[in-house]
């Protein structure tokens, strides 16, 4: 007989915050025993209790294995009780039949881990996921069975989806994930985001998702189902939204399943050419906030820690960094203060437990933009009130039961107690960070650069030849980017121009997504679509001889499509071409013969690899030369942060470090900006040794490797910006007997400063009461400035790897009367390793 004891680590949490035994969730890393999960009208249902899950969406396959604990523990401590992950098709079957659960692609190795550090897990099966990843996720093996058309009531989409989800949900039996087996699984979804092609398939579109439901209710998960943005999800599934305010966009239809909430967006993907694209800590929190304030119980932040697109992983147009302003950065660090605010608020929300999950909700309207929400259980005197000010621009006061509020614009306060201020969404006490690169010391001696020129072929030397250009997906079958077209023609002297000002000139019309052009050996220019319009029509000058001419085209795809209908049917590479400006006329080349070549010498002799680099003749570099491979070793920068390439001095291609591909860059695509969408490349640790990596980089267009940096990533520049108008800290807050209590008997504002693991702070850079001015790394003192900031917080944080600091006037001897004072503190102060052992 098995006995199943109450401690589920959300709901342990849950109990010891109500009892004020536990402050800082950080340290509740008990690992997850359930013994099931099923949900009613309010939230999910777990071990019998009616659950708040905070969760976050970190992606085994974008991060190494070696990284996993480090990530699970930071979210953990984040106040996360819950990891969601996708599932990926194409890279547990990558050939049809042949399943690969192993190394980065063991699921069931990263779910455990999430269970040991207290978590469950939403498992986000699809298996079409899009999630910004190559072809969605969806093998391209696929695209090649008989009568395949994806995401309909088609057999045999239907056939191969079931089976891959059947061996999903084996392999998670076999290792007893789920919580009906004691695992950390709550909840299980099938397909995604059905929504956005729904109009395309029309009926044949509803019986598919009718039947994925039903094909996912019959599995043995013991799990509740879940769709998202399916409104209309059958039967037992919940519907569930994506967005970034859901609290405001989300209309529930079902009273009976909760209100859930699978992707909130912390940011945005990048693509080749974006702008850099940011949301602040202020603005998710305000949406966190609105959306419990409206029923809602769980929440799933995507990204939570987004990680790397390694190889030729990421989506058509995609950057190789995913969701880098996440709260843990590309690197897997903090990015304060959104990591560190979001904590503060999980907090909150849990002290607000109680009333959120069995107290009765009412509204309240107090004039435009203005709102109260309250959540009373009367026979516990439990009650949580939200005060929201919608307003982007005006701040306001609010009455509630007789007392006036202060709620800054766009903002929430949360009240757990329908008395207290513990949080509000736009005042921030965590403190901020800055990310720096620091250039590694590297040992180069006697370690010269070396190169060797990518052969251009010529239609005689290529082995597949048509009378038209092929289509480029279908020849390369998502094995390689890259595909040579060749072709070649005879001139005569009468068909030159005869005008020195006049040259015969390309015309390449391409599908997509980049060529690079070569007449006669010599490259011309490069073409290229976008990720809106990946389409284009190539037109350069050339020079052209008497006699047979030679035209070689090397197309590349920059990642598969991702979205929308028909996507088995999506085509890139060469369509038409023609020479424009001759003697005669326009000479249409698209009949004239072509050969091809897929991939690359350099790939085919696996010269990226140090058992291939004798396959072929290496010579010294030099710089800005086309389809070029580039070589050399470099030692491990020291110590333990994490390592980047700095690729600005690059042009477009593709990186490996001792075999492994690093993934595609593409450093002169600018944005509207003039500056890359990307400059700076994740080289995980666990791809280095000690000493002579093997660097291998393929340039396209042009570029000087020898200016590439090897670099160390920290946020060791630590920095707070706190007023007196500040709730005092949040962990200041705790449950006893039901009721909230304060531990210690100050309620000033403060702020507190902690440096990374194992590092202390050695110097205050920045220390202000006022005024100031800035952000984290660049301050300055504002009109209104009291110089006794910087030897008191220097003697609070000086030597100390945490400290925390007053926020109120009158602990710096400042004047009140200041014209124009913001009652400010600004602090920014630098982390440093420690020299000994002992780490405080």
């Amino acid at each position: 007989m098995r006995v199943v004891v109450y401690h589920t680590v959300a709901c342990l949490v849950a109990a010891l915050l109500s009892i004020g035994l536990l402050v800082n969730t950080a340290v509740a890393t008990e690992e997850v025993v359930a013994s099931g999960c099923t949900y009613d009208g309010r939230s999910l249902v777990i071990n019998g209790k009616r659950e708040l899950i905070f969760s976050g969406s970190i992606h085994y396959t974008r991060s190494q294995p070696d990284m996993w604990p480090d990530l699970l523990k930071k979210s953990r401590e984040g106040g996360l009780n819950a990891i969601s992950t996708y599932v990926f098709w194409n890279v547990h079957e990558p050939e049809s039949g042949k399943f690969d659960f192993s190394g980065q692609n063991d699921l069931a190795k990263f779910i455990k881990l999430a269970q040991k550090n207290g978590m469950f897990v939403i498992l986000r099966v699809g298996p079409f996921i899009q999630a910004e990843w190559n072809h969605g996720g969806l093998p391209y093996w696929l695209r090649e069975v008989p009568d395949m058309t994806f995401r309909t009531n088609n057999e045999p989409f239907k056939h191969h989806m079931e089976k891959f989800v059947s061996k999903v949900v084996d392999e998670m039996n076999k290792n007893k994930l789920f919580a009906s087996q004691g695992g950390p699984i709550i909840l299980f979804q099938i397909e995604n985001e059905y929504n956005n092609v729904a109009a395309t398939f029309k009926e044949e579109g509803t019986k598919y998702i009718h039947w994925a439901a039903n094909m996912a209710l019959n599995l043995s998960t013991g799990v509740p189902v879940i769709m998202c943005k399916q409104n209309d999800a059958p039967g037992a599934v919940i519907p569930t939204c994506n967005g970034r305010n859901c609290g405001d966009t989300f209309v529930p239809v079902h009273s009976a399943k909760p209100i859930l909430w699978t992707e909130n967006w912390t940011a945005q993907y990048r693509v080749f050419g974006d702008p850099p694209s940011q949301r602040s800590a202020e603005d998710l929190a305000f949406s966190v906030a609105r959306f419990f304030s409206r029923s809602g119980t769980m929440i799933n932040y995507y990204m939570y820690h987004g990680g790397t697109n390694y190889g030729r992983t990421g989506a058509a147009f995609v950057t190789t960094r995913y969701y880098d302003e996440a709260p843990l950065d590309e690197y897997g660090l903090y990015k304060e203060p959104k990591w560190g605010h979001l904590r503060d608020l999980h907090h909150t929300l849990r002290l607000c437990r109680k009333g959120l999950l069995w107290g009765k909700s009412s509204v309240h309207s107090i004039g435009k933009d203005f709102e109260v929400r309250v959540y009373e259980k009367s026979d516990e005197n439990i009650c949580v009130a939200f005060l929201a000010n919608a307003n982007p621009k005006v701040d306001g006061t609010v009455k509630f039961r007789g007392t006036n509020y202060y709620l800054p614009r766009h903002s929430i306060s949360i009240l757990p107690d329908c008395k207290t201020v513990v949080y509000n969404t736009q005042k921030v006490n965590a403190q901020h960070n800055a990310r720096t690169f620091i250039v590694a010391k590297q040992t180069q001696q006697g370690n010269e650069w070396m190169m060797f020129q990518e052969p251009v072929p010529r239609y005689r030397e290529t082995a597949v030849k048509a009378k038209e250009p092929l289509e480029l997906f279908n020849m390369t079958k998502d094995s390689t980017d890259y595909l040579w077209y060749s072709t070649s023609f005879k001139i005569e002297d009468d068909d030159l121009p005869i005008r020195k000002d006049i040259r015969p000139v390309l015309q390449v019309s391409n599908l997509g997504h980049v060529m690079h052009a070569f007449v006669n050996g010599k490259y011309i220019g490069t073409g290229r679509g976008t990720k809106i319009e990946k389409s284009f029509v190539f037109q350069k000058p050339m020079e052209l001889k008497t006699g047979l001419n030679h035209i070689s085209l090397l197309n590349m795809m920059v990642g598969l499509p991702d979205s929308g209908a028909y996507m088995e049917r999506r085509m890139a590479g060469v369509h038409t071409a023609a020479i424009q400006g001759l003697n005669t006329g326009t000479l249409d080349l698209t009949t004239n013969g072509w050969g091809h070549q897929v991939g690359l010498a350099g790939e085919f002799f696996k010269i990226y690899e140090e058992e291939g680099v004798s396959k072929v003749r290496w010579a010294p570099a030099v710089k800005n030369m086309q389809v070029t491979w580039y070589k050399r070793y470099f030692d491990a920068p020291e110590g333990t942060d994490p390592v980047a390439l700095d690729l600005s001095s690059m042009g477009k291609g593709f990186m490996y470090v001792n075999g492994k591909p690093l993934g595609r860059y593409w450093v002169s695509y600018l944005s509207p900006l003039g500056k890359p969408s990307q400059s700076v490349y994740h080289v995980p640790r666990s791809y280095l040794k000690p000493k002579n990596n093997f660097f291998v980089i393929f340039e396209e267009h042009t570029g000087n490797p020898k200016d590439i940096l090897i670099m160390t990533v920290k946020r060791d520049n630590i920095c707070t910006f706190v007023s007196e108008q500040n709730p005092a800290l949040s962990k200041t807050w705790s449950r006893k007997d039901g009721q909230l209590k304060t531990i210690g008997d100050d309620l000033s504002p403060a702020a507190k400063l902690t440096c990374p693991d194992k590092k202390i702070i050695n110097k205050v850079v920045f220390a202000s009461f006022g005024n100031p001015l800035g952000m984290c790394g660049n301050f300055t003192a504002g009109s209104c400035h009291t110089p006794k900031a910087i030897s008191l917080v220097e003697k609070l944080c000086v030597g100390k790897r945490s400290c925390t600091l007053p926020a109120t006037g009158k602990d710096y001897d400042a004047d009140a009367k200041c014209p124009g004072t913001a009652s400010t503190l600004a602090v920014q102060a630098k982390c440093v390793k420690r020299k000994d052992k002992e780490n405080k």
